[in-house]
């Protein structure tokens, strides 16, 4: 709108003045940037019942959303492979994601207490043998949150906690949209402050690059004077 009226008044001299320069443009609200830092997932875990503990830490350890965790089933999980898949209702898409120890750990004691689960069941249920729906998570982990201490936090952080911790420890950026099924790399670069490690390493690579070189050089030389 601005654009179109400075042309009217530069280019064109059809008004005299800008009108849109006088509305003030709202400011869009910054990306929230929450995550969970260490000493706040062990109190976080610490005042959450068991069923909610396996859901919290399978949501940090691999990033999945709220409603991925509460549909996963067990044919969509493959311990040997250490690797589940992930169906994602918002997107559409398929993505395998990697597990880490813990993450496996969790699935594992599901399947002890699941004797004899069929791949059609869910994988995370009630203690009572009922499915987990989004009211019920939503009051443990608000009750959980009070108890633990921990402020300003929700349950959707704890998959930004898994992208940032992703970022500081150097995984490059296509690796966590793959993870984190981000149909677009604008999504992810909202991580991009945390990248220091990676971009520590490349500095790390150029100073090495340069070394190698310079005592290249320093043996090329020896040589020619012997």
């Amino acid at each position: 709108m601005k654009h179109a009226f400075n042309l009217a008044l530069k280019e064109w001299g059809w008004v005299s003045d800008n009108p849109a320069l006088k509305v003030s443009m709202e400011k869009e609200p910054p990306s929230r940037d929450r995550w969970l830092t260490y000493e706040e997932e062990r109190k976080l875990l610490g005042a959450s019942p068991q069923w909610l503990k396996e859901i919290v830490v399978f949501a940090v350890e691999t990033g999945c959303r709220r409603e991925e965790i509460l549909s996963l089933l067990w044919k969509d999980v493959d311990i040997f492979q250490k690797a589940v898949t992930i169906f994602g209702k918002k997107t559409g898409d398929r993505r395998t994601i990697p597990l880490t120890g813990r993450a496996l750990e969790v699935l594992k004691e599901r399947a002890r207490t699941k004797a004899g689960a069929i791949s059609g069941d869910l994988v995370f249920m009630h203690p009572e043998g009922s499915k987990v729906n989004i009211h019920t998570l939503r009051s443990a982990f608000k009750d959980a949150l009070e108890r633990s201490g921990v402020q300003d936090f929700r349950f959707h952080d704890l998959r930004h906690t898994f992208a940032t911790r992703l970022a500081q420890t150097g995984v490059d950026p296509y690796t966590i949209q793959k993870l984190m099924g981000h149909t677009s790399f604008t999504t992810t670069q909202r991580y991009a402050h945390h990248f220091v490690e990676s971009l520590r390493r490349g500095i790390e690579n150029l100073e090495k690059s340069r070394k190698e070189r310079e005592e290249k050089i320093i043996t090329n030389l020896s040589q020619n004077a012997s």
